[in-house]
């Protein structure tokens, strides 16, 4: 017996909708599972760029703590070479003199006539002569003996200014290689050794005042170079902020030392004076004096931690010594902005920021803006 094909049964209503909602459930799972996968391919993304920057970031402050130590390592060497010269100088300049001070007693103790006996005792015209010329001979070669010694103790001290110049040298680069493997203690304690240097010793002292006189002169070129590089990019007009004029004091802390020649406390003569000092207190805040954008923002030889600020119309403004830095350079930063923190970095007697305002470069009184 044959049976014809029965109709399919019609689903029931529950049944349908109960398969849309897991369908929809499914559809939403999907969704959020293909969301979680695009933000952790995202955040991947992010973390290797990151990985990638602190990689940079990490070899290039290793290759600048290589430099730093080969640096150190050249100057520690020159510096030791230096110290044998000035020891071998002083050795022979020693002995000579007191081989010299030995004669010139002798003759003084001598009787006022023992010369002239000496020339009594001559057999003859010609002995006379002769033992006349000797005499004179001698004379002559103690007073080219007390000249050379004068000439010999200038030497001496000059190659001293030097010892202590190249000592300068060397801190300074330990302070920048401290810094760079931020370790602050060290650099605290280094810092006070230097500035106990400074404080005691005039020759650390005139030496540190002629490396940062070298290092003003040498900024003058830096902050053209800067601006010039700054104004070739294409975009630098549309990212650059015009300064207001009007300058705000950076610090709240009274003034200490003005701009211009002055006669050195310490050192007693006339020396020029690149900028406006601030008795600030070790890590008070530093403000922007004008709107601007950072053209450096780094270690700067003599400066130590420095900033400088391009504001337009060829006028820069320069804050020196900081112990921490608060902007990096190409940023723009706004008129009172917190920029730093006051420091001793750098060849300092102290903490105090120095600050300069500078015209295509050259330094100008910064009380005619503030």
């Amino acid at each position: 017996m044959f049976f014809s094909e029965l109709p399919a049964l019609p689903a029931k209503p529950d049944a349908i909708k109960g398969l849309q909602q897991q369908k929809q459930q499914i559809d939403q799972q999907r969704q959020s599972i293909k969301k979680e996968r695009d933000r952790l391919t995202n955040l991947q993304k992010v973390v290797k760029e990151q990985l990638n920057g602190l990689q940079q970031n990490l070899k290039a402050t290793n290759s600048q703590i290589q430099n730093s130590q080969l640096q150190l390592k050249q100057a520690t060497e020159y510096l030791q070479q230096l110290e044998a010269k000035l020891a071998t100088a002083e050795v022979s300049y020693y002995e000579q003199q007191a081989a010299t001070i030995a004669r010139l007693r002798f003759l003084q103790r001598s009787p006022t006539n023992q010369g002239w006996a000496v020339l009594l005792q001559s057999q003859n015209v010609g002995d006379f002569i002769s033992r006349r010329r000797s005499l004179k001979l001698i004379f002559q070669a103690d007073q080219k003996i007390l000249v050379k010694l004068a000439a010999q103790a200038k030497q001496i001290n000059k190659q001293r200014t030097e010892v202590e110049q190249q000592k300068n040298q060397i801190a300074l680069i330990q302070q920048q290689l401290l810094a760079q493997q931020a370790n602050t203690q060290a650099q605290a304690g280094l810092q006070k050794e230097l500035m106990q240097r400074l404080n005691s010793d005039r020759l650390a002292l005139e030496a540190a005042q002629t490396q940062l006189e070298k290092d003003s002169q040498a900024i003058a070129a830096l902050i053209q170079q800067k601006i010039a590089a700054a104004a070739a990019k294409t975009n630098s007009r549309k990212n650059f902020i015009q300064g207001t004029g009007i300058f705000a004091y950076p610090s709240n802390a009274p003034t200490s030392s003005p701009f211009g020649w002055r006669i050195h406390p310490i050192l007693g003569y006339r020396r020029f004076h690149a900028g406006l000092d601030f008795a600030a207190s070790y890590g008070s805040t530093i403000r922007a004096a004008d709107s601007g954008t950072v053209i450096f923002a780094g270690w700067y030889g003599g400066y130590g931690r420095a900033v400088i600020i391009n504001h337009g119309n060829g006028i820069t403004t320069l804050y020196g010594h900081c112990s921490e830095l608060y902007v990096t350079e190409g940023q723009s930063v706004q008129r009172g902005q917190a920029i730093a923190a006051v420091g001793s970095t750098g060849l300092s007697t102290g903490p105090h920021l120095h600050f300069e305002v500078r015209k295509h470069g050259t330094p100008v009184d910064p009380m005619a803006y503030l």
